[in-house]
């Protein structure tokens, strides 16, 4: 191809969101050709022939239907200029480009492979094949009349070779790592790159590690023929060179993820302004004055700064935004900018006619922004996308003066009024989310009617209420994909549903519909339906689930009676907790071979666990609480490798723990409490590396649990509840020196769910909760000897609880380290001697329970020992000073008439892991196993988590939002 034709071609568009290659495709001359030549014909042959075709390879979005591979026509005895994706010169008839993209082709790339052999290439297209992770061969630069080479997502690895920077006539390379292999470029390639190929236009590396380039000067002599340069998650960091915005014809320039990577734009100079039209430095450090950004790139289209760790202060970005004249797409969303959005006006008419400015995309969400949408936002004519999710805003939403809207987000904020009737005007409209918002009123869907194009509505958490009383056509929401109504005030299922045939997602959940489905539903939605979110409803029947593709069912707390309901093979995630269902499992449970999530808590099911849910390969999650099951555990976790959690708390369970157990090396939550298992302590879970907590409080497990098996035990263990069972000997000295995780304060986190925890006569609301809650309930045992002084190497314990056991000696210096310790109980035991002065370190400490030993001497004071009342001493006779009535100049002090059966159940037994299904297992703060709370943990509890409400319930909310 000719200079002029590539000049053409780099003209065209190359700015994209998912670019993954810049590959530049033409269209052969429709002149005859000459029959191939011979020796080129057979050379092709041979290449075919050494890679076998992989029919999966990168087709996934293409519902799993591969075309056939371009060298399927490569036959004997035929022209190979007619092959598919070969494509010769008009004159000579050698073969000058390979066009073999997505040809399907696997297998390892050898070197003395027979394509080397087409020695007049000008064009070599690889990209999207698996060459499982060949080297990139050195003979490519053998190629010396090659312009193009695209290797992206070829399944390529190690060290990008020398040889390539010998193609002085390239003008396009592409190179990608893809997968789980690497492509590496070394500094002294990359330089011998940028000074032989001068005649470069583009350049596109993605995820090419080039962790040991020095940008500033690796990139100094590029040439100045470039174009387009995309050099995204090469893991490049320190100072860009700012001679790159330089480039006289640079017109795209893509920088995206690397995060430690600065990049600022030069100092304004009229004389030099950049040509760069298309500019992305999403996930990098910048630092850039706009106002220079702003009258050097005049010719800017499209800035995206998304994510970005700016240095020094915000960038008053909007203050300059009317120097940006060409401007269509500005993307900044997840940079947590604050402050109101300022108004813009014309300079020519200040404060009478705002500025029109031509952006078509504009993105701010995942921010902190405050106050109304200014006018100027409202009044874009040609607006196609706006989102502003995850935000602070509020007030009402202005009325749109366009109508060329294609996308809008305005959830997640606290905006409230009506929606604007200009949003039903959007004819292009096909994605709308207002979920999680104020809007109020009565909304009619009759007003929908124009929205024919909507393929994602959200409405979900809002104050308004839903009616379709008035006149509705049925075919309006005929190409909706996504509908969420949930926290809508439906009282019944929408009749509008009739018309969305190929629905794929549905949430109604948080709503006040009652009875049964209607089968209206039931028989128009069996082919397209993959999530059902029906929970926090009324519903009581069930009897099957007929939607044949369905991968998730949300039925969580309704009102559902009878047994399992029959469930399709396909089902992934399945959520029937907090129900009245009964009857054992069915066995049919096993042909869902795709399983991720049964949870079925809090039900009244019954019998033995079936043994065939260990056949379930994908299985994460089994949720089988708080129900009658009954006999032993089986032991069928030999093949589950992606278990993480495992709860099996409040049955009938006996016997021991299930060796096979072992074997589930992403296991994060094990709670086996409130059972009947009788076992010794297993150590045989000492080597799962991921295991956060380990509950078997309240069964018979028995004997000593003495030293460690391994060297490194519960790396990862934060919480461990062995209460209310029968071990005895000394307590684990060495073992507590393992918990290394225990030792590591962290900050508070939390995990966004809201959940409503209660105790005796108080509920309360929690809308966020503590993900990392670190606590020691050796409680209700037989343990004796000391306290181990390496306890107070566990700095992050919020709690602590030895109670009920027979421990002798004094309260160790050492847990005066425990500076997060909330809660301490050692009460009811053995011990001796005074209260350690240095437990007045502990300022968080909110509980204290000493009661029932043999203390004596005085009792600490100052700080939060100031704070704790006679309960927390009683029963030590030889203790005295505030707050027991003891004084300590030797005088009697009345005898206690404490009840001891009242503070014989201790203050903390209690400790429940909140799941996040989704991104990872999330260790939260809950509320269960509760047996009797004191006056002091009452009131520690109130002070720590709000406010007092009647009655009693555990409800943990689906829904998330940012506040």
């Amino acid at each position: 191809m000719g200079w002029l034709s590539w000049v053409f071609l780099l003209l065209l568009p190359f700015h994209s969101q998912g670019l993954q290659s810049s590959s530049l495709l033409f269209s052969p001359s429709p002149s005859p050709r000459p029959l191939c030549h011979p020796a080129e014909s057979s050379a092709l042959l041979r290449f075919k022939n050494s890679f076998s075709i992989k029919t999966s390879a990168g087709y996934s979005n293409m519902g799993g239907i591969s075309p056939p591979s371009k060298t399927a026509s490569w036959k004997n005895d035929t022209d190979c200029c007619t092959w598919d994706g070969v494509i010769c010169d008009s004159i000579s008839g050698h073969v000058i480009n390979l066009v073999l993209g997505s040809s399907l082709l696997h297998g390892p790339f050898h070197s003395n492979n027979s394509i080397f052999l087409l020695r007049h290439l000008q064009g070599l297209y690889l990209y999207d094949n698996d060459f499982s992770g060949s080297p990139i061969p050195p003979e490519f630069g053998g190629f010396s009349n090659l312009t193009v080479l695209s290797l992206c997502n070829a399944n390529f690895s190690g060290q990008v070779p020398v040889e390539l920077s010998g193609l002085s006539k390239l003008a396009q390379l592409d190179l990608c790592s893809s997968g789980t292999t690497e492509l590496k470029l070394k500094t002294y390639v990359l330089k011998r790159m940028v000074q032989n190929l001068t005649n470069l236009l583009s350049l596109s590396l993605l995820d090419v590690n080039m962790v040991e380039v020095e940008p500033m000067t690796s990139f100094m002599n590029v040439s100045s023929s470039l174009m387009y340069l995309q050099l995204v998650g090469c893991q490049l960091h320190g100072k860009f060179p700012e001679n790159i915005f330089r480039l006289p014809n640079l017109q795209t320039l893509n920088l995206e993820s690397n995060i430690n990577l600065v990049v600022s734009f030069p100092t304004y100079n009229s004389s030099s302004a950049s040509a760069v039209r298309y500019l992305t430095l999403s996930n990098t450090s910048i630092s850039i004055e706009f106002t220079y950004l702003a009258r050097s790139a005049i010719f800017l289209q499209s800035l995206d700064m998304s994510n970005c760790n700016f240095i020094g202060s915000h960038p008053p970005l909007f203050a300059n935004l009317t120097l940006f004249s060409h401007l269509t797409f500005l993307a900044f969303s997840h940079n947590n900018f604050a402050g109101q959005l300022p108004e813009i006006y014309s300079a020519k008419y200040p404060n009478i006619i705002p500025v029109q400015l031509n952006l078509t995309h504009l993105d701010l969400s995942y921010n902190s922004i405050t106050g109304s949408i200014p006018y100027w936002i409202c009044s874009l004519p040609f607006l196609q996308y706006l989102d502003l999710q995850n935000n602070q805003l509020s007030g009402q939403v202005m009325e749109f003066q366009s109508q060329s809207l294609w996308i809008l987000r305005l959830n997640v904020n606290k905006f409230y009024g009506q929606i604007p009737s200009s949003v039903f005007q959007q004819e292009n409209l096909f994605i709308l989310d207002l979920s999680f918002n104020n809007f109020s009123g009565i909304l009619e869907f009759n007003k929908f009617n124009k929205l024919q194009n909507l393929v994602y509505l959200q409405l979900s958490s809002n104050s308004f209420s839903l009616s379709s009383d008035s006149y509705f056509d049925d075919n309006i929401f005929q190409n909706l994909k996504v509908l969420g109504l949930s926290s809508c005030n439906l009282r019944a299922f929408p009749y509008f549903l009739r018309g969305s045939k190929g629905l794929m997602n549905l949430v109604l959940s948080h709503n006040q519909i009652h009875g049964t489905i209607p089968t209206w539903l039931w028989s128009e939605r069996r082919s397209s339906l993959t999530f059902l979110d029906l929970s926090y409803n009324f519903l009581t029947d069930i009897d099957r689930i007929p939607w044949e593709g369905l991968n998730t069912l949300d039925l969580r707390n309704n009102m559902l009676q009878g047994h399992l309901p029959i469930l399709p093979p396909s089902l992934r995630s399945l959520f029937i907790s907090n129900n009245q269902l009964s009857g054992e499992i069915p066995c049919l449970c096993c042909n869902m071979s795709e399983l991720t999530i049964l949870a079925l808590s809090n039900n009244s099911f019954y019998g033995n666990i079936p043994s065939c849910l260990g056949n379930q390969y994908s299985l994460s999650v089994l949720e089988m609480n708080l129900n009658k099951f009954y006999g032993v555990i089986p032991d069928m976790f030999a093949n589950s490798t992606k278990l993480r959690s495992v709860h099996l708390n409040g049955n009938q369970l006996e016997g021991p723990l299930p060796r096979s157990l072992r074997n589930c090396r992403s296991l994060e939550v094990l709670d086996v409490g409130n059972n009947k298992i009788s076992d010794t302590f297993p150590h045989w879970l000492e080597l799962l590396p991921t295991l956060q907590v380990l509950i078997l409080r309240s069964n018979r497990f028995h004997g000593t649990i003495g030293n460690p098996k391994v060297k490194s035990p519960f790396l990862k263990l934060r919480i461990m509840d062995l209460s209310y069972n029968e071990f005895n000997g000394l307590l684990p000295a060495l073992l507590f020196k393992s918990f290394v995780a225990m030792m590591e304060v962290m900050g508070d986190a939390y995990y966004q769910d809201s959940v409503t925890v209660t105790m005796k006569d108080f509920n309360f609301v929690l809308v966020k909760i503590l993900s990392i809650f670190t606590t020691i309930d050796f409680s209700r045992n037989n343990f004796e000897g000391r306290i181990p002084v390496s306890i107070g190497n566990l700095m992050s314990l919020k709690g602590l609880n030895f109670s009920h056991n027979k421990l002798i000696g004094s309260i160790p210096a050492s847990l005066r380290n425990l500076t997060n310790l909330e809660w301490l109980d050692l009460s009811s035991n053995e011990l001796a001697g005074q209260i350690p002065l240095q437990l007045t370190d502990l300022t968080q400490l909110q509980i204290l329970n000493l009661s029932h030993n043999k203390l004596e001497g005085p009792i600490p004071s100052g700080k939060q020992f100031n704070t704790f009342n006679n309960d927390s001493y009683v029963g030590n006779a030889g203790l005295c000073g505030f707050p027991v009535s003891k004084s300590c100049n030797n005088e009697e002090a009345p005898e206690d008439q404490g009840d001891d059966e009242e503070h014989s159940d201790g203050m903390f037994d209690w400790k429940v892991v909140m799941m996040g299904y989704g991104c990872g297992i999330v260790i939260g703060v809950s509320v269960g196993y509760m047996v009797l709370f004191s006056r002091g943990f009452d009131q520690w509890f109130l002070k720590r988590v709000g406010k007092q409400r009647r009655h009693i319930t555990i409800a943990p909310l689906r829904g998330r939002r940012r506040n």
